[in-house]
């Protein structure tokens, strides 16, 4: 079962797509966290979806807000998929231990090994106050995060 609405947000400490730890508490106190858990790099739905945070960046990571990715892809092939697609935000790699992060957020899919597509809008002080998870196959709404962005 994944987190919901009012859940502390459990931190972590994950290896970006250059090698730098990228944890959720250097955030608290400062910015707000759309954090995105994705299944698979190099597949259509999810550069689809990353494609998609890319090109509104602006609206999800400024002074206020951050946005972080994580998938259970190795560092390495984060870095050639944020290459690949132009990404200019953190792609973090719960490769190991295989999917802690996700486990903490209760969006890991055990029989595929991989997280499924969570969102979680994280407020300065570390409360969850939207999610969503969607199934492997189904594309998220950016316009709903973004709505619960607007709404702290």
């Amino acid at each position: 079962m994944s987190l919901a609405a009012g859940d502390t947000a459990p931190d972590f400490g994950l290896k970006d797509q250059h090698g730098r730890t990228v944890g959720l508490e250097q955030f608290r106190g400062a910015k707000n966290v759309v954090l995105l858990f994705f299944p698979f790099a190099f597949t259509s739905v999810c550069s689809g979806e990353l494609q998609a945070v890319q090109s509104e960046l602006a609206a999800f990571q400024n002074d206020s807000t951050q946005v972080l990715a994580v998938s259970c892809d190795s560092m390495h092939a984060l870095r050639g998929f944020a290459e690949q697609e132009k990404l200019d935000f953190p792609l973090l790699s719960d490769f190991w231990p295989h999917g802690t992060a996700a486990r903490a957020y209760g969006v890991f899919a055990e029989d595929k090994g991989c997280a499924l597509r969570g969102t979680f809008v994280i407020d300065k002080q570390g409360t969850v106050r939207w999610t969503v998870v969607n199934g492997l196959p189904d594309a998220r709404d950016l316009r709903a995060y973004a709505e619960a962005l607007q709404a702290l």
